[in-house]
């Protein structure tokens, strides 16, 4: 898959195929910063791993200002036009690990290998919260919008990520992944 000039048109730069939107990014950027805050732990760095566009960056920067933004993108147009760190999630390997990860529907264009490469490294680059979501089976045949939706994905069953992000972190629920042994206390009804 080439994620060149025309695949970011197509899905995020025209508004009539867009897949996403700022205002959409904007509460969910919203939604990551107040459950970052709500577990007590003072993020100071933030890492957007398969930043794209780089939607949720003003928003997250706006809701944690004490944090330093990280985006990391495979793209290299991307990369050259807004002027991400040009890296694979699989390998990346920064000098000190995150407060807080982010990606958010970058692994469905993984193959599985690298795809579980990529979730054993977040156990390495995240410390605290991770939001992590990924376009599954069931996401495909009931909720996406097919028209705006690239289809040239890799997809797999919502267990086969949970399996492997267990790994390493307590899932919390609606995207969110706590990080084992992190300095925080989570209620046993505020996680899964």
């Amino acid at each position: 898959m080439s994620f060149d000039h025309d695949y970011y048109k197509r899905y995020y730069y025209d508004p009539n195929t867009a897949v996403t939107n700022k205002r959409e990014m904007q509460a969910r950027a919203r939604l990551i910063a107040a459950y970052a805050l709500h577990t007590g732990l003072p993020v100071r760095r933030i890492l957007d791993a398969g930043c794209g566009t780089g939607l949720l960056r003003p928003w997250l920067k706006r809701y944690l200002p004490r944090a330093v933004y990280t985006g990391i993108e495979a793209s290299e147009y991307l990369c050259q036009r807004y002027g991400w760190q040009q890296a694979q999630i699989e390998t990346y390997k920064p000098p000190a690990s995150f407060d807080v990860v982010v990606c958010y529907d970058v692994l469905q264009y993984l193959d599985s290998e690298t795809a579980d490469r990529a979730l054993a490294n977040f156990g390495k680059l995240c410390r605290g919260v991770l939001y992590f979501t990924a376009l599954t089976r069931v996401d495909w045949d009931l909720n996406c919008d097919r028209s705006r939706t690239d289809s040239n994905v890799h997809l797999r069953s919502a267990h086969w990520y949970r399996s492997r992000l267990r790994k390493n972190f307590r899932e919390a629920g609606c995207g969110f992944w706590l990080r084992r042994g992190a300095p925080f206390t989570v209620w046993d009804l505020e996680s899964l």
